[in-house]
């Protein structure tokens, strides 16, 4: 047969399949309607696996495994239409149409705002690039802005959470599973690193720099370029400045921004030591109540799925059935149990279409950990 033909047979197959599944699902509405007149539970693993075992016998042993991830997108897709047939509005969906309903055009001018570091902190910059007239509080530790959050001293949070050049910030990922937050919105800051010393002080005589993990990371190329200069630790690029202008050592240095570098009266003595140009970091502004804004175009969400072979599969099937892409999965092992993990998903997907806010309701009911962090514009 020609490759005119084949497809001309695939076409004729394509429209058999179509017509199968629309009777299938037919079905599935019957049963649907059987499951919530006997409140039994929509997803039956018993069930499922008899299925599974007797359809893949149907194909040769090359194409079982295809048919076995074909059914359980089928069985995804029947339980999510079991489902939106009995629909009822879970609490989620109740908490999310609320917030829509007061959605504002933006972030309030003033608010007091925690952040981590000192003045001159990266996240003191992003404070100030979403807020016109922040009044920020300092704390030493990324747990300390999560706690002044949760207990009201203060309204938003401001943390960071990826880097281009040096990826997630764990730290703040672990944390996320600690305390009940919701993401409001996110900046992208352009991060610009330089090294700043004592005036007087020259580039060939610096044998410490300083500062904060991350920023070192990311200044990677320079550092090795330096061999004579020890690498030191601190909490923060902004703190680091301050200690060394301080100090009054002409022998130590710090790699922080341009604004710390006027802050604190030092001098750049090696300017723009980051890895690469196109340098950024994300930052999320949380607070303890879910608040939604009219320029959303991201969904985070924070949840684990059961820890048997296709759980993920299923889920990620459910939003491309729905046309959600995927822009970001961050995983944190979980404390205590065997290598099991909490997954962070940020999703590109309007909030206001209901087959959207229906799935959120949907993971909610059936996965044992789920978390809507927010929706929210960067």
């Amino acid at each position: 047969m020609s490759m005119i033909e084949q497809r001309k047979k695939l076409d004729q197959l394509d429209e058999q399949l179509v017509k199968i599944f629309v009777e299938r699902m037919e079905r599935v509405a019957e049963i649907a309607a059987e499951k919530k007149k006997e409140e039994t539970p929509i997803k039956d693993p018993a069930r499922e696996r008899e299925i599974l075992h007797r359809i893949t016998g149907f194909g040769s042993g090359e194409l079982e495994t295809y048919i076995k991830t074909l059914y359980q997108t089928v069985f995804s897709l029947s339980r999510a239409y079991q489902r939106a047939l009995n629909f009822q509005e879970t609490p989620l969906e109740k908490k999310i149409r609320e917030a829509m309903k007061g959605a504002g055009s933006g972030l309030p001018r003033k608010a007091v705002v925690a952040c981590q570091g000192i003045e001159g902190s990266y996240s003191q910059l992003a404070a100030s690039k979403l807020f016109s007239l922040p009044s920020i509080m300092y704390f030493n530790q990324f747990e300390h802005v999560f706690q002044a959050v949760q207990r009201g001293l203060c309204q938003y949070g401001i943390l960071p959470i990826e880097n281009s050049t040096s990826g997630s910030v764990p730290q703040v990922y672990d944390l996320m599973k600690e305390y009940d937050f919701h993401i409001v919105k996110g900046a992208r800051l352009k991060i610009q690193h330089h090294l700043f010393g004592k005036p007087g002080s020259y580039l060939e005589n610096i044998q410490e720099i300083w500062s904060h993990p991350q920023a070192l990371d990311q200044c990677s190329d320079f550092l090795k370029k330096l061999p004579h200069a020890k690498v030191k630790v601190c909490e923060n690029t902004a703190l680091a400045a301050k200690m060394v202008a301080e100090s009054g050592e002409e022998r130590m240095a710090a790699i922080a921004s341009s604004h710390c570098g006027v802050l604190y009266g030092l001098d750049p003595l090696k300017k723009s030591v980051e890895n690469h140009s196109n340098n950024y970091t994300r930052f999320i502004c949380i607070s303890k109540s879910l608040e939604i804004y009219g320029d959303g175009d991201k969904i985070s969400l924070m949840l684990s799925v059961p820890h048997e072979p296709g759980a993920l599969f299923d889920l990620l099937s459910k939003f491309a059935a729905l046309g959600i892409n995927v822009s970001k999965i961050e995983s944190r092992p979980i404390p205590g149990t065997d290598f099991e993990f909490m997954f962070y998903f940020d999703l590109e997907a309007a909030l206001w279409e209901e087959p959207v806010i229906h799935l959120m309701g949907d993971m909610e009911q059936t996965l044992e950990n789920f978390q809507f962090l927010g929706w929210y514009g960067e």
